[in-house]
């Protein structure tokens, strides 16, 4: 495995860091009940608290991404704050907060993909997720939207991973064979090439 910088070796050891306006909050590990935690729907999308923590969910995935190449989405319980929170930031696309997101609809048909996560990098595994799915949500302004998800730039299985944060679900949760439970070391080397986080910089 690739070693963190002493940047990153701290937030994994629980002190965030501070630098001018960005904030880099301490992304809860596996194991910490605060994962396993319902988030509280938000009364106020517009809110200053909310746009404050939107910022430190943006600040902390892309300090994680820079320093492991990892993160496409990150979720409020990881940072723990219990709030019905997530942000996205796909490659060559806005910072994408969705506030109060939920699945309206599933379709039948499922894929099986391999997914990781933040709060447990060392561990990858597959799981079952549904092929498209359409998610209502709220942004900061406290518009409802709507955006239907598919296997395009494997949205549909990265919504569906933030989504169960918010619920206390964990990708471990889904796992659909205990065997194929792997080692970053072992995913990289084996799997990789044929799973959603093929492409340098898209891993979530």
């Amino acid at each position: 495995m690739r070693c963190l910088t002493s940047k990153a070796a701290e937030v994994r050891a629980n002190k965030p860091l501070r630098g001018g306006s960005v904030a880099v909050r301490t992304v809860l590990q596996l194991g910490d009940p605060g994962l396993r935690e319902i988030a509280a729907r938000v009364s106020d999308p517009a809110s200053v608290e909310i746009r404050a923590l939107v910022q430190d969910l943006g600040d902390t995935l892309a300090h994680w991404r820079a320093a492991t190449g990892y993160g496409r989405g990150i979720a409020a319980p990881q940072i723990g704050a219990a709030r019905r929170v997530i942000f996205l930031q796909l490659p060559g696309v806005d910072a994408w907060p969705l506030v109060n997101p939920e699945i309206t609809w599933r379709s039948e048909d499922k894929i099986v993909v391999w997914d990781a996560c933040l709060s447990f990098l060392s561990i990858f595994m597959q799981v079952e997720r549904h092929r498209e799915i359409v998610v209502r949500y709220q942004d900061l302004h406290g518009e409802w939207k709507e955006v239907r998800a598919s296997e395009e730039r494997d949205l549909s299985e990265l919504l569906q991973h933030e989504i169960d944060h918010l619920d206390g679900i964990l990708a471990i949760d889904r796992v659909t064979d205990m065997r194929t439970m792997c080692t970053r070391e072992e995913f990289e080397k084996r799997y990789r090439a044929q799973s959603p986080y093929a492409v340098a910089g898209t891993k979530s």
